[in-house]
């Protein structure tokens, strides 16, 4: 070959290169365009498919507090009264195990803060919205002083409750809960990281799993805990598959955990009336010397702190939990 032709032909070499990269990189944008075009019609098509949603189950009990319908239960008829607050992603059916233990002597009460469980969804989810509609709940319903016990992120409820209105509560307990505002949750990566229609797609499919239920239940609750049946899968399942679920799941995740701050937590340690903090010792969600530390902070004796149990500690230790609500509501004197 003339040393022409060679020169020549190592010339083109490059651009020849440079043109099958570039017919590769437009193969794949255009893989790429079109595996995106197939999942967001196939996430369309599927929040279509199921897009029903769930009516509340029959024979609920309701009372106005403030703008919204609350949803609650009550246990028991006779005793002094008691109101159990729950946390995130929970309902006033997580309370029922140690709320037939305490209905013996007690009066007790659970509501389903705003945004959770079957009360009114109106798109007002954070915490002065909860405080605001627990306080309501119980003038509404004539509660004289009642022992308050607020579970995990309703300890926060709780807590700025009884600071804002200490003539009106009895006792204070917070249970598997600092109350404290970390911040934790607040404008989450999860409620941006996907968009419509991907994000509802993600949580239908996440809802409908029950594999994933039972696993976060059985975390959460520990090994003392029952398994749940399908229908205990389908207690925690439903309240988020009414209507305005949904969109309460991502206002909430946008606002992240409620909390109080320190120094305004603090301020409890002023207050006279009996307090408790009660942690399950297996709980994972606080560091180990958090319940000595709460304690402290809002100037409540000693914790108890429950041998084994875990987070969801009124559904795993309901004797324990309900002896410490006892014996804190006998200082109420």
């Amino acid at each position: 070959m003339p040393m022409t032709d060679v020169r020549e032909a190592a010339a083109g070499a490059p651009v020849r290169r440079v043109g099958a990269a570039r017919r590769w990189a437009r193969r794949v944008a255009l893989g790429i365009g079109v595996l995106f075009l197939a999942c967001t019609v196939a996430s369309w098509g599927y929040n279509v498919a199921t897009g029903r949603r769930e009516d509340p189950p029959p024979g609920l009990r309701y009372v106005r507090t403030g703008g919204i319908q609350t949803r609650y239960v009550q246990w028991g008829t006779a005793g002094s009264p008691v109101v159990l607050v729950h946390g995130a992603f929970e309902s006033a059916d997580t309370w029922e195990p140690t709320a037939r233990l305490l209905a013996s002597g007690h009066r007790v009460y659970a509501l389903d803060l705003a945004g959770f469980g079957y009360t009114q969804r109106d798109g007002n989810y954070s915490r002065d919205d909860q405080v605001r509609q627990l306080l309501a709940f119980l003038v509404a319903l004539g509660l004289d002083r009642p022992v308050l016990v607020g579970h995990s992120s309703g300890a926060a409820i709780v807590a700025e409750a009884t600071l804002r209105a200490p003539e009106r509560i009895g006792a204070l307990m917070l249970l598997d809960g600092d109350a404290l505002a970390t911040g934790a949750g607040a404008r989450s990566p999860v409620r941006h990281l996907f968009i419509d229609p991907y994000r509802t797609t993600l949580l239908r499919l996440a809802l409908r799993s029950d594999a994933l239920i039972r696993n976060v239940y059985q975390q959460q609750c520990g090994p003392g805990c029952p398994r749940l049946t399908a229908e205990g899968v389908g207690g925690w399942r439903r309240p988020f598959q009414v209507a305005g679920g949904e969109p309460a799941i991502w206002a909430m995740l946008d606002q992240g955990v409620p909390g109080v701050d320190p120094d305004r937590l603090g301020q409890l340690a002023r207050l006279p009336l009996p307090k408790a903090v009660v942690f399950g010792a297996a709980d994972q969600v606080f560091d180990a010397g958090t319940p000595e530390q709460t304690a402290a902070r809002i100037g409540a004796p000693p914790p108890t702190v429950v041998p084994g149990a875990h987070h969801l500690i009124m559904i795993g230790a309901p004797g324990a939990v309900a002896g410490a609500v006892t014996a804190l509501a006998a200082r109420t004197g």
